[in-house]
Protein backbone atom coordinates (compact mmCIF):
# COMPACT_ATOMS: atom_id res chain seq x y z
CA UNK A 1 0.00 0.00 0.00
CA UNK A 2 1.09 3.25 -0.92
CA UNK A 3 2.43 5.59 1.80
CA UNK A 4 0.96 8.92 2.89
CA UNK A 5 1.60 10.29 -0.35
CA UNK A 6 -1.33 8.01 -1.40
CA UNK A 7 -3.98 9.12 1.30
CA UNK A 8 -2.84 13.25 0.15
CA UNK A 9 -3.73 12.39 -3.10
CA UNK A 10 -6.15 10.58 -2.90
CA UNK A 11 -7.90 13.74 -1.13
CA UNK A 12 -7.00 16.23 -3.45
CA UNK A 13 -8.35 13.69 -6.39
CA UNK A 14 -11.54 13.68 -4.12
CA UNK A 15 -11.57 17.52 -4.18
CA UNK A 16 -11.10 17.72 -7.55
CA UNK A 17 -13.88 15.60 -8.15
CA UNK A 18 -16.68 17.34 -5.94
CA UNK A 19 -15.24 20.92 -7.70
CA UNK A 20 -16.67 19.11 -10.77
CA UNK A 21 -19.75 17.74 -9.74
CA UNK A 22 -21.47 20.16 -7.41
CA UNK A 23 -19.52 23.24 -8.18
CA UNK A 24 -17.90 23.32 -5.01
CA UNK A 25 -16.74 21.05 -2.09
CA UNK A 26 -18.23 21.18 0.91
CA UNK A 27 -20.87 18.61 0.81
CA UNK A 28 -23.81 21.11 -0.94
CA UNK A 29 -26.17 19.78 -3.19
CA UNK A 30 -24.61 18.60 -6.46
CA UNK A 31 -25.73 21.12 -9.47
CA UNK A 32 -28.02 19.16 -11.82
CA UNK A 33 -26.36 20.75 -15.24
CA UNK A 34 -22.89 19.83 -13.99
CA UNK A 35 -23.06 16.59 -16.13
CA UNK A 36 -25.46 15.00 -18.52
CA UNK A 37 -27.08 11.83 -16.54
CA UNK A 38 -24.72 8.69 -16.78
CA UNK A 39 -24.58 6.41 -19.93
CA UNK A 40 -24.40 3.10 -20.55
CA UNK A 41 -19.96 3.77 -21.70
CA UNK A 42 -18.64 0.98 -19.54
CA UNK A 43 -17.56 3.69 -16.71
CA UNK A 44 -18.02 2.10 -13.11
CA UNK A 45 -19.23 5.33 -11.43
CA UNK A 46 -18.92 4.82 -7.30
CA UNK A 47 -20.06 7.13 -4.88
CA UNK A 48 -18.32 7.36 -1.35
CA UNK A 49 -20.94 8.79 1.21
CA UNK A 50 -19.40 9.64 4.64
CA UNK A 51 -21.40 9.80 7.76
CA UNK A 52 -20.05 13.51 7.19
CA UNK A 53 -17.06 15.72 5.58
CA UNK A 54 -14.08 16.73 7.19
CA UNK A 55 -13.91 13.18 9.35
CA UNK A 56 -10.22 12.27 8.89
CA UNK A 57 -11.18 8.70 9.26
CA UNK A 58 -13.14 8.58 6.09
CA UNK A 59 -10.63 10.26 4.32
CA UNK A 60 -8.42 7.49 4.78
CA UNK A 61 -11.21 4.76 3.74
CA UNK A 62 -11.61 7.34 0.87
CA UNK A 63 -7.73 6.55 -0.14
CA UNK A 64 -8.46 2.72 -0.12
CA UNK A 65 -10.75 3.39 -3.25
CA UNK A 66 -8.82 5.21 -5.09
CA UNK A 67 -5.64 2.70 -4.44
CA UNK A 68 -7.75 0.52 -6.30
CA UNK A 69 -9.33 2.52 -8.93
CA UNK A 70 -5.53 3.35 -9.58
CA UNK A 71 -4.62 -0.21 -10.14
CA UNK A 72 -7.49 -1.45 -12.36
CA UNK A 73 -7.18 2.04 -14.75
CA UNK A 74 -8.70 5.32 -13.28
CA UNK A 75 -10.14 6.04 -17.21
CA UNK A 76 -12.51 2.97 -15.83
CA UNK A 77 -14.04 5.23 -13.20
CA UNK A 78 -15.63 8.06 -11.69
CA UNK A 79 -15.33 8.37 -8.08
CA UNK A 80 -17.22 10.64 -6.03
CA UNK A 81 -16.68 11.20 -2.74
CA UNK A 82 -19.72 13.38 -1.37
CA UNK A 83 -21.60 13.86 2.20
CA UNK A 84 -23.14 16.13 4.48
CA UNK A 85 -21.13 18.60 6.66
CA UNK A 86 -22.62 16.77 10.14
CA UNK A 87 -23.28 13.68 11.08
CA UNK A 88 -27.23 13.50 11.64
CA UNK A 89 -29.70 10.66 10.92
CA UNK A 90 -31.34 11.96 7.87
CA UNK A 91 -28.07 14.24 6.42
CA UNK A 92 -27.53 11.92 3.85
CA UNK A 93 -30.79 11.56 2.49
CA UNK A 94 -30.06 14.02 -0.27
CA UNK A 95 -26.32 12.09 -1.26
CA UNK A 96 -28.17 8.78 -1.68
CA UNK A 97 -30.73 10.00 -4.31
CA UNK A 98 -28.11 12.38 -5.99
CA UNK A 99 -26.24 9.16 -6.77
CA UNK A 100 -29.38 7.84 -7.80
CA UNK A 101 -30.49 10.69 -10.45
CA UNK A 102 -26.87 10.67 -11.38
CA UNK A 103 -26.80 7.09 -12.15
CA UNK A 104 -24.28 5.74 -9.72
CA UNK A 105 -23.21 1.90 -10.52
CA UNK A 106 -22.40 1.67 -6.41
CA UNK A 107 -23.16 3.69 -3.59
CA UNK A 108 -21.07 3.26 -0.18
CA UNK A 109 -22.60 4.47 2.45
CA UNK A 110 -21.22 4.63 6.29
CA UNK A 111 -24.80 4.89 7.58
CA UNK A 112 -26.02 7.50 10.28
CA UNK A 113 -29.26 5.63 11.10
CA UNK A 114 -30.65 2.36 10.74
CA UNK A 115 -33.74 3.60 9.00
CA UNK A 116 -33.59 6.84 8.23
CA UNK A 117 -32.29 5.79 5.03
CA UNK A 118 -34.32 2.90 4.12
CA UNK A 119 -36.90 4.45 1.91
CA UNK A 120 -33.70 6.44 -0.38
CA UNK A 121 -31.82 2.67 -0.59
CA UNK A 122 -34.95 0.95 -1.64
CA UNK A 123 -35.48 3.73 -4.57
CA UNK A 124 -31.77 3.70 -5.37
CA UNK A 125 -32.09 -0.33 -5.80
CA UNK A 126 -35.29 0.21 -7.60
CA UNK A 127 -33.13 2.18 -10.04
CA UNK A 128 -30.70 -0.60 -10.80
CA UNK A 129 -28.34 1.06 -8.16
CA UNK A 130 -25.96 -1.15 -5.89
CA UNK A 131 -26.68 0.15 -2.02
CA UNK A 132 -23.48 -1.29 0.09
CA UNK A 133 -23.17 0.00 3.62
CA UNK A 134 -19.76 0.39 4.20
CA UNK A 135 -17.76 0.82 7.37
CA UNK A 136 -20.38 -0.86 9.10
CA UNK A 137 -24.28 -2.88 9.05
CA UNK A 138 -27.67 -1.07 9.35
CA UNK A 139 -28.93 -3.80 12.15
CA UNK A 140 -32.42 -4.30 11.37
CA UNK A 141 -32.43 -3.12 7.91
CA UNK A 142 -30.52 -5.20 6.23
CA UNK A 143 -33.12 -6.01 3.44
CA UNK A 144 -32.64 -2.27 2.14
CA UNK A 145 -29.20 -2.57 1.02
CA UNK A 146 -27.11 -5.63 -1.24
CA UNK A 147 -24.32 -6.36 1.07
CA UNK A 148 -22.31 -4.47 3.87
CA UNK A 149 -18.40 -4.21 3.82
CA UNK A 150 -17.44 -4.64 7.64
CA UNK A 151 -13.49 -2.98 9.04
CA UNK A 152 -13.65 -5.73 10.97
CA UNK A 153 -15.90 -8.64 12.86
CA UNK A 154 -18.03 -6.30 15.14
CA UNK A 155 -19.01 -9.24 17.52
CA UNK A 156 -15.50 -8.77 18.60
CA UNK A 157 -14.92 -4.87 19.17
CA UNK A 158 -17.21 -4.05 22.01
CA UNK A 159 -15.53 -6.69 24.16
CA UNK A 160 -12.16 -5.82 22.89
CA UNK A 161 -12.74 -2.24 23.92
CA UNK A 162 -13.51 -2.59 27.16
CA UNK A 163 -11.08 -5.19 27.74
CA UNK A 164 -8.29 -2.89 26.60
CA UNK A 165 -10.05 0.21 29.47
CA UNK A 166 -9.92 -2.49 31.90
CA UNK A 167 -6.51 -3.45 31.60
CA UNK A 168 -5.37 0.33 31.58
CA UNK A 169 -7.30 1.29 34.74
CA UNK A 170 -6.40 -2.04 36.60
CA UNK A 171 -10.01 -3.62 36.21
CA UNK A 172 -11.14 -1.18 38.77
CA UNK A 173 -12.73 2.08 38.74
CA UNK A 174 -15.11 4.62 36.82
CA UNK A 175 -15.37 5.52 33.47
CA UNK A 176 -17.50 6.90 30.79
CA UNK A 177 -18.07 6.36 26.87
CA UNK A 178 -17.80 9.46 24.48
CA UNK A 179 -19.49 8.18 21.33
CA UNK A 180 -19.70 9.66 18.40
CA UNK A 181 -23.41 10.47 17.51
CA UNK A 182 -26.76 8.80 19.21
CA UNK A 183 -28.33 7.27 16.46
CA UNK A 184 -24.89 5.57 14.53
CA UNK A 185 -25.50 1.95 14.30
CA UNK A 186 -21.79 0.96 14.99
CA UNK A 187 -21.12 2.77 17.97
CA UNK A 188 -24.56 1.69 19.49
CA UNK A 189 -23.78 -2.13 18.62
CA UNK A 190 -20.64 -1.91 20.29
CA UNK A 191 -21.42 0.08 23.36
CA UNK A 192 -24.22 -2.65 23.72
CA UNK A 193 -21.30 -5.13 23.64
CA UNK A 194 -19.59 -3.29 26.37
CA UNK A 195 -22.52 -3.08 28.81
CA UNK A 196 -23.74 -6.27 28.58
CA UNK A 197 -20.13 -7.89 29.07
CA UNK A 198 -19.95 -4.46 32.12
CA UNK A 199 -22.80 -6.72 33.40
CA UNK A 200 -22.64 -10.22 33.10
CA UNK A 201 -18.38 -10.84 33.00
CA UNK A 202 -17.00 -11.19 36.68
CA UNK A 203 -13.57 -9.69 35.48
CA UNK A 204 -15.75 -6.56 35.62
CA UNK A 205 -17.32 -6.36 38.62
CA UNK A 206 -15.26 -3.47 40.01
CA UNK A 207 -15.94 -1.46 37.17
CA UNK A 208 -18.54 1.42 37.03
CA UNK A 209 -19.96 3.12 33.92
CA UNK A 210 -21.05 6.41 34.87
CA UNK A 211 -21.65 8.15 31.94
CA UNK A 212 -22.53 7.58 28.22
CA UNK A 213 -22.14 11.29 25.78
CA UNK A 214 -21.84 11.88 22.33
CA UNK A 215 -19.62 14.08 20.60
CA UNK A 216 -21.65 13.78 17.39
CA UNK A 217 -18.26 12.97 14.94
CA UNK A 218 -17.37 16.69 15.81
CA UNK A 219 -13.86 17.91 17.37
CA UNK A 220 -15.18 20.83 19.51
CA UNK A 221 -18.52 18.91 20.43
CA UNK A 222 -16.22 15.94 21.94
CA UNK A 223 -13.95 17.90 23.12
CA UNK A 224 -16.79 19.95 25.23
CA UNK A 225 -18.45 16.69 26.11
CA UNK A 226 -14.90 15.43 27.61
CA UNK A 227 -14.30 18.69 30.03
CA UNK A 228 -17.71 18.09 31.35
CA UNK A 229 -16.69 14.49 32.05
CA UNK A 230 -13.61 15.72 33.85
CA UNK A 231 -15.75 18.46 35.77
CA UNK A 232 -18.85 16.28 36.37
CA UNK A 233 -16.49 12.98 37.72
CA UNK A 234 -13.75 14.45 39.49
CA UNK A 235 -12.79 11.10 40.16
CA UNK A 236 -12.98 9.49 36.83
CA UNK A 237 -10.44 6.99 35.62
CA UNK A 238 -11.12 6.25 32.11
CA UNK A 239 -13.00 7.15 28.95
CA UNK A 240 -13.39 4.94 26.03
CA UNK A 241 -14.04 6.81 22.92
CA UNK A 242 -14.95 4.53 19.89
CA UNK A 243 -14.91 6.73 17.66
CA UNK A 244 -11.35 8.91 15.88
CA UNK A 245 -13.11 12.21 16.33
CA UNK A 246 -13.41 11.56 19.93
CA UNK A 247 -10.63 9.26 20.91
CA UNK A 248 -8.23 12.64 19.77
CA UNK A 249 -10.80 15.32 21.56
CA UNK A 250 -10.28 13.01 24.90
CA UNK A 251 -6.29 13.09 24.67
CA UNK A 252 -6.11 16.78 23.56
CA UNK A 253 -8.60 17.33 27.35
CA UNK A 254 -6.95 15.07 29.13
CA UNK A 255 -3.52 16.72 28.28
CA UNK A 256 -4.60 20.19 28.63
CA UNK A 257 -6.35 19.74 32.06
CA UNK A 258 -2.89 18.09 33.59
CA UNK A 259 -4.40 14.95 33.98
CA UNK A 260 -1.95 12.49 31.95
CA UNK A 261 -1.68 8.95 34.06
CA UNK A 262 -5.10 10.20 36.04
CA UNK A 263 -7.34 9.75 33.60
CA UNK A 264 -6.51 6.78 31.18
CA UNK A 265 -7.95 7.45 27.42
CA UNK A 266 -8.48 4.49 24.85
CA UNK A 267 -11.03 3.73 21.78
CA UNK A 268 -10.64 3.35 18.49
CA UNK A 269 -7.85 6.01 16.56
CA UNK A 270 -6.37 6.53 13.45
CA UNK A 271 -2.36 5.94 13.77
CA UNK A 272 -1.44 9.09 12.02
CA UNK A 273 -3.61 10.98 14.51
CA UNK A 274 -2.66 9.00 17.79
CA UNK A 275 0.96 9.16 17.19
CA UNK A 276 1.88 12.08 19.07
CA UNK A 277 -0.65 11.11 21.93
CA UNK A 278 0.82 7.36 22.36
CA UNK A 279 4.50 9.05 22.21
CA UNK A 280 3.66 11.62 25.21
CA UNK A 281 1.78 8.84 27.12
CA UNK A 282 -1.69 10.48 26.32
CA UNK A 283 -2.54 6.93 25.55
CA UNK A 284 -0.97 4.07 26.49
CA UNK A 285 -2.98 1.45 23.77
CA UNK A 286 -5.96 1.92 21.25
CA UNK A 287 -7.65 0.05 18.43
CA UNK A 288 -8.36 0.22 15.14
CA UNK A 289 -8.23 -1.82 12.13
CA UNK A 290 -7.24 -0.84 8.62
CA UNK A 291 -9.63 1.75 6.81
CA UNK A 292 -8.21 2.12 3.72
CA UNK A 293 -8.77 -2.05 2.90
CA UNK A 294 -12.13 -1.15 2.97
CA UNK A 295 -12.57 1.05 0.16
CA UNK A 296 -9.74 -1.02 -1.68
CA UNK A 297 -12.21 -4.21 -1.27
CA UNK A 298 -15.16 -1.93 -2.26
CA UNK A 299 -13.55 -0.88 -5.60
CA UNK A 300 -12.60 -4.39 -6.21
CA UNK A 301 -16.32 -5.79 -6.00
CA UNK A 302 -17.41 -2.69 -7.95
CA UNK A 303 -15.38 -3.40 -10.91
CA UNK A 304 -15.80 -7.44 -10.40
CA UNK A 305 -19.70 -6.90 -11.01
CA UNK A 306 -19.43 -4.69 -13.66
CA UNK A 307 -17.34 -7.25 -15.08
CA UNK A 308 -19.84 -9.92 -14.57
CA UNK A 309 -17.78 -12.06 -12.23
CA UNK A 310 -19.65 -11.21 -9.26
CA UNK A 311 -23.24 -11.04 -7.45
CA UNK A 312 -23.62 -9.73 -4.05
CA UNK A 313 -24.92 -12.77 -2.88
CA UNK A 314 -24.00 -14.85 0.11
CA UNK A 315 -21.54 -17.37 -0.91
CA UNK A 316 -20.44 -15.37 -3.79
CA UNK A 317 -16.29 -14.44 -4.05
CA UNK A 318 -14.43 -12.15 -6.01
CA UNK A 319 -10.55 -10.89 -5.93
CA UNK A 320 -10.07 -8.17 -3.90
CA UNK A 321 -6.39 -7.96 -5.58
CA UNK A 322 -3.21 -7.56 -3.40
CA UNK A 323 -5.75 -8.56 -0.36
CA UNK A 324 -6.89 -11.76 -1.80
CA UNK A 325 -10.18 -13.07 -2.00
CA UNK A 326 -13.48 -12.42 -0.13
CA UNK A 327 -16.74 -14.27 0.32
CA UNK A 328 -20.09 -12.29 1.51
CA UNK A 329 -20.94 -14.22 4.40
CA UNK A 330 -25.05 -15.57 4.93
CA UNK A 331 -25.88 -12.69 6.40
CA UNK A 332 -24.53 -10.33 3.50
CA UNK A 333 -21.35 -8.97 5.05
CA UNK A 334 -17.79 -9.18 4.28
CA UNK A 335 -15.41 -9.03 6.65
CA UNK A 336 -12.05 -7.16 6.43
CA UNK A 337 -10.58 -8.15 9.42
CA UNK A 338 -11.39 -10.60 11.99
CA UNK A 339 -10.63 -8.93 15.17
CA UNK A 340 -9.69 -5.39 15.70
CA UNK A 341 -5.82 -4.41 15.99
CA UNK A 342 -3.88 -3.23 18.53
CA UNK A 343 -1.48 -0.01 18.37
CA UNK A 344 0.98 1.13 21.01
CA UNK A 345 4.68 2.57 21.21
CA UNK A 346 5.54 -0.47 19.53
CA UNK A 347 4.16 -0.26 16.06
CA UNK A 348 2.79 3.42 15.96
CA UNK A 349 5.37 4.81 14.10
CA UNK A 350 5.04 1.87 11.24
CA UNK A 351 1.69 2.40 10.59
CA UNK A 352 1.40 6.34 11.47
CA UNK A 353 2.61 6.59 8.09
CA UNK A 354 0.00 4.56 6.53
CA UNK A 355 -3.26 6.16 7.74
Amino acid sequence: MRKILLCLTAVLFVAVLLAACSGGGGGGEVDDSARPEAEDDGIVRIYFIPKNLGNSYFQALSSGFYDAISELGEENFEYVYTGPETAEATSQLEYVREATRKGADAIFIAANSNEALNDAFDEARAAGVRVYVINQDIPGGEAHRDAAIMPVNFDTVGAAQLALMAEQIGHKGRFAILSATADAPDQNFWIASMKEELANNPAYARMELVALVYGDDQAEKSAAEMEALLAEYPDLNGVVAPTTVGITAACRVVQSAGVVGKVKVTGLGLPSEMAEFVKAGVCESFQLWNPPYEGYIGAYMAWAEANGTFSPEPGATFSAGKLGDYTVLPNGQILTLETPMLYDASNIDMYSVLF
